[in-house]
């Protein structure tokens, strides 16, 4: 049987037909594992959503970075560590201390009270609500920032994506020794990355956001040591009682939450 040969004349008369093809071929196989990407990062971060929210009861542990700009174009970065307790919807007690502050926060559903273990001084305001409502009022009526307080609200997919606007799946990375999924996702004004559990308990291992509006980008990063849920909790775990000696001080002083020492320069800090 004779094999049937193709001339130079005919592969050239195929090439103009075949490119099209051929670059569809391409242009599909490129644009399907983007879509992929931004599908699972969406998901993967609605599943730990949904995962953290159920939790009535969460008790954590973290290290906490936060960078400054200078005047002078020298960026600084301060490091703190707290743990935190919270139950669903209207209870937290907080505390973080780091190289300028020890400061401890009380919510029971009515009132917020805010300790300044270092210099021994209390301030409260009354806040019926929920931890949802606690966040904002710190945020909006304070100036306080609580950039991580999002992964613990009761809808945090909602939040988080609300002005998202890319999202990838970049793959898998290593916290603290545990194996996670590593997303990113872009802001106008941010770009953010979040490390998730791969068991079957999609924690948060490590924030880290990154702000594209303030010059030499700063960042903020929130690192998960430690997470427990259904933890047993003690009747007075929320209560304030103030230590012996406190001053109080007037609501409108209240004691600094952030994570920043005083004097740092605000305009250019995340």
């Amino acid at each position: 049987m004779k094999t049937s040969k193709i001339t130079k004349a005919k592969i050239r008369g195929l090439a103009p037909r075949c490119l099209p093809l051929l670059l569809a071929a391409v242009l599909t196989s490129a644009v399907a594992p983007a879509m992929a990407q931004a599908s699972d990062a969406k998901a993967i971060l609605k599943a730990m959503s949904d995962y953290v929210s159920s939790q009535k009861s969460i008790e954590l542990s973290y290290d906490s970075d936060i960078e400054i700009i200078t005047p002078q174009l020298e960026k600084l970065q301060f490091t703190s560590s707290g743990d935190m307790l919270l139950s669903r919807p209207d209870k937290l007690r907080a505390h973080r201390v780091g190289g300028y502050a020890d400061v401890a926060l009380y919510f029971d559903g009515k009132n917020v009270s805010v300790l300044g273990k270092n210099i021994n001084s209390y301030a409260q305001f009354e806040m019926p609500g929920t931890l949802d409502q606690l966040v904002a009022a710190l945020r909006e009526g304070y100036g306080v920032a609580l950039p991580a307080a999002d992964l613990l609200l009761s809808k945090p997919y909602e939040t988080l994506m609300a002005e998202v606007i890319e999202s990838k799946h970049i793959g898998r990375g290593v916290v603290d020794g545990v194996e996670c999924e590593h997303l990113a996702f872009r802001n106008a004004e941010t770009d953010w990355q979040i490390w998730v559990d791969v068991g079957q308990k999609p924690v948060p291992r490590k924030l880290v956001i990154t702000s594209k509006t303030l010059n030499s980008a700063p960042q903020y990063t929130v690192r998960i040591k430690g997470w427990k849920t259904d933890v047993p909790i003690a009747a007075a775990a929320f209560a304030f009682v103030p230590p012996a000696g406190a001053s109080k001080l007037s609501a409108d002083a209240l004691i600094e939450l952030d994570e920043l020492p005083p004097g740092a320069p605000a305009g250019e800090k995340k």
